[in-house]
């Protein structure tokens, strides 16, 4: 028998309403949500969230150990348990909370959301304004550490000309973000909200970049050719052709007439989708049966997750070996106290479509970076038939899908080279 008057049960109640709050509310006054002001915005995660996050953690009913030597049946539990039995005990969602606060952090109102995004001045005059736009499962925090490089190049190896102005919003439906209460906001409205934020800062005049979903958002913005939009880079492109497209769906040999780069990029597409797409499929049909699971249990949540991180870093499938236990922690963190871990799955079932087919020809002009451990690398012969202006590709010597978390430095080198001639 539960005893539901019991402190214990009280105080996880209490616990769950009180981020369910944060989460549905990321605006300190909602009387003044519904104007196109740009209001200061800090993050304030009460205490007994937090504790209920960790007494949920302890209180894990776990399955049982795989009965494989490997991971083909998922994540293992010897790898997942450590990490999130530290999360529960010696994690400070603090220090990073603080980071964040010490950013110059905004809301504002954009087609009937308040849109969450970190908006950094370069000291540099002339500086290029970029918006970047993250992907699932990260977050704006996936670019913390590129700030100091983009902003200030002079102090990480560029020059003053390399600088930028950045936005980093959050995705609708994703951490500080309001989460969307019909349907509708799929890559293509996402894309037009982002020009409405830029216009509405006073950007006339900017680049975008992605990857994942960003990659998407920043592609559906060049295909609408949005105002203001010059030029945008992307570290994952979707440039497959629909005749290959058609034979990786049917699960068909490849065809002979690939070149060695193309047949690489197929056969990396062909693993992908044979051993690891199950999550995707999952998020595109079913987000809402899924999602009770990523809101109600921390641990389930996380495991979801962190197998993608996991498969997607190029670490050899350890991604504590290129990003901290607590920075890894802190995305999870993000995503379970803002309680979005459904409404951030929708995405998936807005656009219902392939991330890395291609969706038409783009007129704009595109940059492109290929990451070694990206889930496919993208051959320039697939990228030169889907942007008719292919301003800058280069094979990059490191890291994966999560570039700007895995490598920041690299990833702000391509970004100078590859926006220079929009300056």
């Amino acid at each position: 028998m539960h005893d539901d008057n019991h402190p214990s049960r009280r105080q996880f109640a209490a616990g769950l309403a009180l981020a369910a709050s944060v989460a549905a509310m990321p605006s300190t006054s909602r009387a003044r949500s519904h104007d196109e002001t740009i209001r200061p915005f800090k993050v304030g995660i009460p205490d007994e969230a937090l504790a209920a996050m960790r007494q949920r953690i302890v209180a894990t009913r776990w399955a049982d150990a795989e009965p494989v030597s490997d991971d083909s049946q998922g994540v293992r539990r010897r790898t997942i348990e450590p990490l999130l039995r530290s999360w529960a005990t010696d994690y400070d969602w603090r220090k990073v909370e603080t980071t964040l606060n010490r950013l110059p952090m905004f809301l504002t109102k954009i087609d009937g959301l308040d849109i969450h995004f970190i908006h950094i001045r370069s000291r540099h005059p002339g500086a290029l304004p970029v918006i970047l736009t993250h992907g699932w499962p990260g977050s704006v925090l996936e670019f913390l550490k590129v700030i100091g490089p983009l902003t200030d190049p002079t102090a990480h190896g560029g020059s003053a000309a390399d600088a930028f102005d950045l936005v980093i919003p959050s995705i609708p439906g994703f951490g500080f973000s309001e989460k969307p209460t019909e349907p509708g906001w799929g890559s293509d409205r996402i894309g037009r909200a982002w020009s409405t934020l830029m216009r509405r800062i006073g950007y006339d005049a900017y680049v975008s970049q992605g990857g994942d979903c960003g990659s998407v958002i920043s592609q559906r913005m060049a295909l609408q050719q949005v105002p203001g939009l010059r030029a945008i880079h992307l570290n994952m492109p979707a440039v497959v052709p629909a005749d290959v497209a058609k034979i990786l769906a049917a699960g068909d040999p490849a065809p002979a007439t690939l070149s060695a780069l193309e047949r690489r990029a197929f056969d990396q597409l062909e693993a992908f989708y044979r051993d690891n797409a199950g999550y995707a499929v999952m998020m595109n049909t079913r987000p809402q049966t899924i999602g009770y699971a990523l809101v109600d249990s921390p641990v389930g949540m996380a495991a979801w997750m962190y197998e993608k991180i996991a498969q997607w870093t190029h670490s050899g499938g350890e991604p504590e070996r290129v990003l901290t236990r607590d920075e890894i922690l802190d995305d999870l963190s993000l995503y379970w106290l803002t309680g979005t871990g459904a409404s951030a799955a929708r995405i998936y079932w807005e656009d219902h479509s392939n991330n890395f087919n291609a969706r038409g020809l783009i007129d704009l002009p595109v940059a492109v970076s290929v990451f070694p451990g990206e889930i496919f690398r993208a051959p320039r012969s697939w990228a030169e038939g889907c942007y008719r202006q292919l301003t800058y590709f280069n094979e990059v010597s490191d890291g994966g899908h999560f570039a700007a978390w895995e490598k920041p430095l690299l990833f702000a080198q391509e970004l100078r080279a590859a926006f220079r001639p929009f300056r």
